[in-house]
């Protein structure tokens, strides 16, 4: 069982998204569960509708899920999980003012006695797991064996003063309670795994659980604001393999396909540096392999016409975005201004009272024809008043896809 746990605190960025592909992929691998679970211990941070937001973003990836549950269901587990450490006298009560940073260890031998007390008193307390006795050891698939100290791993609070269990506290108990063997996170989650093992073994957790610390994405982007720019999912996803494991069989794939090949043992150890225009060469690949009538719906049509037209544009633009300015370009309202404003007025009325002709060559010697333009004089206003621009693809290429509207464009 693999498991996405992620906190409804901020936007996601695309290093959490890569855990939550990267679990996926194994869970399909193995042909074994993969749940998602929303970590909202912190109840002060949690951002309202944001929980929504993350299994939207999920089902835009198409990474299903089998269950998801919030951890705030699991509270009175992991209250009584806590009570069992302190009667079991492996946590202790703690009326330390501060909580954060490494504990002095001043209240790890008050006696047992003192705890009704303390309780009648009012004096706010937490409860602190005592520290391991041994190194923790956490064998990683990616890192290789990571020890770290009793002083490193400390005596870190499990329960908070008002009784909710701490993230690292509740991420444990929630693993061992959904059966959770493999844990991909970031580097940065590794004293937090260290911690999760000293939890478990405390309990008596006997499983094994696989750990895999992913090398950290540095300045890593949000979603919204990709999805804002107009990248596509498939390039995403395909942009972040390439960039956790470079040795993929073809720069360019689906996540279907990478679960024939994906190995978490070759992801690389190193930290990378996201990088906006290898994406955007990425994406506009995803871009020109698009269904040419699914690509037409996100500029508001339904027509492979359209997808195609689009595609054309595809040498200067890279995102969604770039190309439906190029296709509003194309069906905007003509500004009849600058050198060639009275040529396009001319051709503008001539297409208007035209037949309509299927072939380019034909269409073009009609209007020279008419109009008595020849070269740059025709060519160039009949560009402006086709796609709206100075430059871009071959009229010949773009003529047989928007013939079907020309008088709604020629205007």
């Amino acid at each position: 069982m693999l498991r996405f746990a992620t906190s409804p605190t901020e936007d996601m960025h695309i290093g959490t998204l890569r855990i939550a592909i990267l679990s996926y992929l194994v869970a399909q691998q193995n042909s074994i569960g993969f749940t998602v679970r929303i970590n909202d211990t912190d109840n002060a941070k949690n951002i309202e509708g944001k929980d929504t937001e993350i299994l939207q973003i999920l089902e835009k990836f198409a990474l299903k899920h089998d269950a998801v549950f919030h951890q705030s269901e699991h509270f009175h587990m992991h209250h009584t999980l806590a009570l069992k450490l302190l009667q079991q006298d492996k946590a202790f009560v703690c009326t330390c003012a501060n909580t954060e940073g490494h504990y002095s260890g001043c209240c790890e031998n008050i006696d047992k006695s003192a705890h009704a007390k303390l309780k009648d008193s009012g004096t706010p307390f937490v409860i602190r797991i005592k520290k391991p006795k041994q190194p923790v050891v956490i064998d990683d698939l990616i890192q290789g064996d990571i020890s770290m100290t009793p002083k490193e791993v400390d005596s870190f609070v499990i329960l908070h003063t008002d009784g909710t269990p701490s993230g690292t506290f509740a991420s444990a108990c929630d693993d061992m309670i959904s059966g959770i063997t493999t844990v991909i996170e970031d580097e940065s989650q590794i004293t937090k795994s260290a911690r999760a093992i000293h939890i478990k073994t405390a309990l008596g957790y006997q499983e094994e659980t696989i750990h895999a610390h992913l090398a950290t994405i540095q300045k890593a982007p949000t979603l919204i604001k990709l999805f804002a720019e107009g990248f596509v999912p498939d390039a995403i996803i395909n942009y972040l393999l390439l960039l956790t494991n470079p040795d993929t069989p073809e720069q360019l794939f689906t996540l279907p396909e990478a679960i024939e090949w994906f190995d978490l043992e070759n992801i690389s150890k190193s930290p990378t540096t996201f990088n906006i225009d290898r994406l955007r060469l990425i994406n506009r690949e995803h871009l020109r392999a698009m269904d040419n009538k699914i690509l037409s719906t996100l500029f508001g049509f339904a027509d492979a016409d359209i997808g195609k037209l689009a595609k054309l544009f595809l040498e200067d633009a890279s995102t969604i975005n770039e190309l439906a300015e190029k296709i509003r370009m194309v069906f905007a309202p003509k500004t009849f201004l600058g050198t060639y404003k009275e040529q396009m007025r001319i051709l503008e009325q001539i297409i208007q009272d035209a037949p309509m002709f299927s072939e380019f060559n034909e269409f073009t010697a009609y209007i020279m024809q008419e109009s008595g333009l020849q070269n740059e004089k025709l060519m160039k206003p009949l560009r402006l008043l086709l796609t709206g621009a100075t430059h871009g693809p071959e009229l010949s290429d773009v003529y047989p896809l928007i013939k079907s509207y020309l008088l709604e464009i020629a205007s």
